[in-house]
C-alpha cells in the first residue's frame, strides 16, 4: 500500500498497465506430472510451495493432536513416552521449517513477480531446484520415525548434549534434512533479493514497494544471514556424534552452552522471518478493507528494518538461566525491550489505518484483525519474558509454550490464511466460498484461544514443557487445551475445502476483486495468465 506511487500508476488507470500484461498462454513446458517436476514459472512454483506447506501443517497437525491427547488427562494415555518426545520434536521442526516458512515462500514466489511487475523470477531454474529439496528434506526426516530408535526425541532445538551424546542413530539423517531445508531457504533468499532489486517495474522506486515487497525483501537478508549458523550448529553435532570432538561435550572440554549461543543466534532472527512476511500481509490487507491508505508507509518500513536489525541483539534472552554475567543479563533484557518499540509502531499503524475507515469484514480482514489482536498478547507475554529475573520462573514452563505460540499460530498462521483467503481470487478466477470462510475463522479464533490461552496459568503454576505426565494440579488447564487444539485441527479441514471449492469453481472474480485493493497484482486478469507483464508496465510513462 505505497502511497507514493503516482496516483494515475494506480489501477484507477490500470488500463495503462494491463498493456504490460501480456496474456500468453502458449505452452512452454511439458504436460503430466514432468509439467511440475520441471516447471520454472513463479506461479506454479508458488503453488508448488503452498500445497507443500498445507501438506506439512496437516502432518504436523496430527502430531500436534497426539500430544493434546496424551495429555487431556494425568496418566500415561495413548503413547510412550520415548514416542511422544519425538512427537514434540518433529511437531515443532515440520511446523517451523516445512509449514510456515515455506508457505511465506509460496506466496512471495505467487505475489511478488506480479507486485512489481515483473514477467519472474530473476533466476527461473534456482527457483525450482530451491522448492524440489524441501520434499526430499522432509521425506527424509519423516523416515527417521521408522528407523531404529526413532525420529528425533530431543525437542526442536535440539539442545546439546541430548542431541549429540544421547540422542538416537536417526539424528545423523535429521542433521542432513535440516542441510537440505537451509540450502533451499538460502537459494530462495538469494532469488528473492535479485528479483527485488533487478526486475522492478520502470518508475517503481524501493519506497514505491508494497510492504508485503518490503518484508520480504529484509527476511531474505535475515535468511541470508542466519542459515549458515545453523548449518555450521548442526554440522559441528555431526562431528560430535560422528568424529570424536567434542564441541558441545564438557567431558572432552567442550561446552553444551556454545550450542545455545550458536543455536539462538540463529533462532532469535528466524522468529522473525516467519513474522515479518505475516506483517508485510497485514499491511496490504487492512488498507484494502479499511479502505484507506496505510498510515504511516515509511516508518513502516524504518520498523521492519529495525526489527530485522535488533534481532541479532537479542539472542540470549533465551538464556537467561544458564549463568550468564549480570552485564549481559541487562544487556539482552533491555534490547529485548527495545525492539517491542517497532513492533507496537506497527500495531498502532494499523489501527490508525482503521480508525474512520469505511471497514467491511470479509474473511481475509477477519483473520487480519484477529492477527493484530492476538499477536500483541504473545508479543505482551515476549516483554514478560524478556524481564530477566521473572524469567527465572518462567524459563521451560508451558508460559513460553504460550507466548510462542500466540506468535507463530494467530501469528505467522493465520496471516498466511487471510493472505489465501486476499489472492485466491487471483489465483483461481474464483471467490473463495464467504460463508465456509467465516465459520473456519471463528472456529479457528475459539480454538486458538482454548487451546493456548490456559497454557500461560499452567506455566505459571509451575508445569514444564515437554513432558508427557504431569500432577494433578495441572489437569483442568491441559483439559481446556486439548478439548481447544482438536477444534482448531478439526476446523481446519474447512480451509482445506474452501481452497479446493474455489480451485474447482464458485463466484467469477474480476481482475479487481476486492474494491479497496490498489495494488498491481490487480492490474491482471483473474486467474492470473500464466505469463504476466511480458512487457514491463512502465509507471513512469503512466504517471505522466
Amino acid at each position: 500500500m505505497a502511497p507514493k506511487i503516482p496516483p494515475k500508476a494506480r489501477l484507477e488507470h490500470s488500463e495503462s498497465v494491463t498493456g504490460g500484461a501480456a496474456v500468453d498462454e502458449h505452452e512452454h513446458h511439458p504436460s503430466g506430472p514432468l509439467r511440475w517436476l520441471l516447471t520454472t514459472n513463479h506461479k506454479e512454483i508458488g503453488t508448488l510451495y503452498l500445497i507443500f506447506s498445507l501438506t506439512m501443517f496437516l502432518i504436523g497437525g496430527v502430531m500436534a493432536l497426539v500430544i493434546r491427547v496424551e495429555l487431556f488427562q494425568p496418566g500415561l494415555q495413548l503413547v510412550r513416552p520415548e514416542f511422544f518426545n519425538q512427537m514434540t520434536t518433529m511437531h515443532g521442526l515440520i511446523m517451523v521449517f516445512g509449514a510456515v516458512m515455506p508457505g511465506f515462500v509460496g506466496l512471495a514466489n505467487w505475489m511478488v513477480p506480479l507486485q512489481i511487475g515483473a514477467p519472474d523470477m530473476a533466476l527461473p531454474r534456482l527457483n525450482n531446484f530451491s522448492f524440489w529439496l524441501l520434499p526430499v528434506a522432509f521425506l527424509l526426516l519423516l523416515s527417521t520415525l521408522l528407523m531404529p530408535g526413532g525420529g528425533p526425541n530431543f525437542g526442536w532445538t535440539f539442545y546439546a548434549p541430548l542431541s549429540t551424546t544421547y540422542s538416537p542413530p536417526s539424528t545423523t539423517f535429521f542433521i542432513l534434512s535440516l542441510h537440505m531445508a537451509g540450502i533451499s531457504s538460502i537459494l530462495g533468499a538469494i532469488n528473492i533479493i535479485a528479483t527485488i532489486l533487478n526486475l522492478r517495474a520502470p518508475g517503481m522506486r524501493l519506497m514505491d514497494m508494497t510492504l508485503f515487497v518490503w518484508t520480504w525483501l529484509i527476511t531474505a537478508f535475515l535468511l541470508i544471514a542466519v542459515m549458515p549458523v545453523l548449518a555450521g550448529v548442526i554440522t559441528m553435532m555431526l562431528m560430535d556424534i560422528n568424529f570424536g570432538t567434542s564441541f558441545f561435550n564438557a567431558a572432552g572440554g567442550g561446552d553444551p552452552v556454545l550450542f545455545q549461543h550458536l543455536f539462538w543466534f540463529f533462532g532469535h532472527p528466524e522468529v522473525y522471518i516467519m513474522i515479518l512476511p505475516a506483517f508485510g500481509i497485514i499491511s496490504i490487507i487492512v488498507p484494502t478493507f479499511a479502505r484507506k491508505p496505510l498510515f504511516g508507509y515509511a516508518s513502516m518500513v524504518y520498523a521492519t528494518a529495525s526489527i530485522a536489525i535488533l534481532s541479532f541483539l537479542v539472542w540470549a534472552h533465551h538464556m537467561f538461566s544458564v549463568g550468564l554475567p549480570l552485564i549481559a543479563e541487562l544487556f539482552f533484557m533491555y534490547t529485548t525491550m527495545l525492539i517491542a518499540v517497532p513492533t507496537g509502531v506497527k500495531v498502532f499503524n494499523w489501527i490508525t489505518t482503521l480508525f474512520r475507515g469505511s471497514i467491511t469484514f470479509e474473511t481475509p480482514m477477519l483473520f487480519s484483525l484477529a492477527f493484530i489482536v492476538l499477536f500483541t498478547i504473545g508479543g505482551f507475554s515476549g516483554l514478560m519474558l524478556a524481564i530477566a529475573p521473572a524469567d527465572f520462573q518462567y524459563h521451560d514452563t508451558y508460559f513460553v509454550v504460550a507466548h510462542f505460540h500466540y506468535v507463530l499460530v494467530p501469528g505467522a498462521v493465520f496471516s498466511i490464511m487471510a493472505a489465501v483467503y486476499y489472492w485466491l481470487p487471483k489465483w483461481t478466477g474464483h471467490y473463495p466460498d464467504e460463508r465456509i470462510g467465516r465459520w473456519h475463522f471463528w472456529l479457528s479464533v475459539i480454538g486458538v484461544n482454548l487451546l493456548f490461552f490456559p497454557m500461560h496459568f499452567a506455566g505459571l503454576a509451575g508445569m514444564p514443557r515437554r513432558i508427557p505426565d504431569y500432577a494433578l494440579q495441572f489437569a483442568d488447564f491441559n483439559m481446556a487445551s486439548s478439548i481447544g487444539g482438536f477444534l482448531f485441527g478439526f476446523s481446519q479441514l474447512l480451509f482445506v475445502w474452501v481452497v479446493i471449492k474455489c480451485v474447482r469453481g464458485g463466484e467469477t472474480a474480476p481482475a479487481k476483486a476486492w474494491d479497496g485493493a490498489t495494488d498491481l497484482e490487480w492490474s491482471v486478469p483473474s486467474p492470473a495468465p500464466l505469463h504476466t507483464f511480458e512487457t514491463p508496465p512502465d509507471l513512469r510513462r503512466v504517471a505522466g
